[in-house]
């Protein structure tokens, strides 16, 4: 075993997908963080018979296996035609792009979807990291239950996307600074109900929305399958999320009301505008602010910021973390606009509740949810 202590890595991996899983001993990459983590017994074994306690049945129930629920065997074709002419289409009035080959910009789009797999991969860590907090500090029986059960949900989901990328796509990114900067906020902060909020209503809703959008675009169906078994799981947490922290929040005082509320606001902040592929963009030698100025222009931009941000403003609204104060500062982001959307506390027990799919099923499912979109002007 060796182990390298570090700062946060900043190089590209590339895997040859022959071996997988090593043989050899890896070289582990750790960078520490300290957390004054106040953990709580619960004596008081009393089972609540509620919707918490009903999500932690469900999860046990639903439990999947990376290696034999999902079809590995298909070889990975890489991006068709068609999703290079939809994503060529995106991009072909941004001044450095149009002077780069054919070849050159399906390397760019590569590097864009690799770098979007490796955020998701890094986002799993992270939750699986909070989720075990979580089992350690909530305070209620269900909770640490659910935190324990979320745990395991979250290495399956790291286990996968691991998988994915080092057989199929075969490149790694290193996380973005955005994304480490919530994900430190998180595990660093002292309140077991800020990382609840942090995890449960902001980063997990807005990975909700990116997980079901991607599997709309894509044409790979392993990928299809295989994130079609993490947004189930995904959506019985971001319900957790929401029951729980919805009889939660009313019992705070007013004046800690209002520090959630403005850390929800400051993690929707760095969500809508730090959340982006600087790393590639400088790879393809793209201005950053030419590149930022350019993607708020295009419709597609604005439609995906639609598809996350009305996934987290309902549920912010029914936890009962937007308050008068921040009210007005959502506003100035275009951002309150989408409190009316449905939000995830109401629980569809018959959809929660669905067997694993077949790749067929599941093929089915995001062409009906891709066409939806089309006529919506969506995609």
């Amino acid at each position: 075993m060796k182990i390298i202590k570090t700062q946060t890595p900043k190089n590209i991996v590339e895997y040859n997908g022959e071996e997988y899983p090593a043989n050899l001993d890896p070289t582990d990459v750790v960078e520490i963080f300290q957390t004054p983590l106040t953990g709580s017994y619960n004596w008081d074994y009393t089972v609540q018979d509620n919707r918490i306690k009903k999500l932690y049945e469900l999860g046990k129930e639903l439990n999947w296996n990376v290696e034999t629920d999902v079809d590995w065997t298909p070889k990975f074709k890489g991006m068709t035609d068609e999703e290079f002419e939809f994503e060529n289409a995106q991009w072909e009035r941004h001044p450095t792009y149009k002077d780069m080959s054919k070849e050159k910009r399906k390397e760019f789009f590569q590097d864009l979807s690799a770098w979007s797999l490796s955020q998701f991969l890094h986002g799993e860590q992270g939750a699986l990291l909070v989720a075990s907090q979580l089992a350690s500090c909530a305070p209620t029986f269900n909770a640490k239950l659910y935190a324990a059960s979320q745990t395991f949900d979250e290495a399956r989901h790291v286990e996968a996307f691991n998988k994915y990328i080092q057989t199929r796509t075969k490149r790694s990114w290193p996380i973005g600074e955005g994304l480490k900067m919530l994900l430190d906020k998180i595990l660093t902060d002292h309140r077991w109900d800020l990382k609840f909020i942090g995890m449960q209503v902001v980063i997990e809703g807005l990975a909700l929305a990116a997980f079901q959008a991607s599997k709309e675009s894509s044409s790979d169906e392993v990928y299809k399958e295989m994130i079609g078994l993490i947004i189930r799981d995904e959506a019985r947490h971001v319900t957790f999320g929401i029951n729980y922290l919805t009889d939660f929040v009313q019992t705070l005082s007013k004046e800690e009301q209002l520090d959630r509320a403005n850390f929800a606001l400051e993690a929707c902040i760095v969500s809508r505008n730090r959340l982006r592929p600087y790393d590639v963009w400088e790879r393809y030698g793209m201005s950053i602010e030419e590149t930022e100025e350019y993607q708020k222009k295009e419709v597609f931009e604005a439609q995906f910021q639609d598809i996350l941000f009305s996934r987290i403003m309902p549920n912010l609204k029914k936890i009962g973390l937007l308050t008068e104060s921040v009210r007005p500062l959502y506003d100035e982001l275009g951002l309150l606009e989408y409190e009316v959307a449905p939000s995830d506390f109401e629980i569809d027990w018959a959809e929660l509740n669905k067997p694993l799919e077949s790749s067929k099923e599941i093929d089915k499912q995001s062409e009906e949810q891709l066409a939806a979109h089309h006529a919506h002007g969506l995609f």
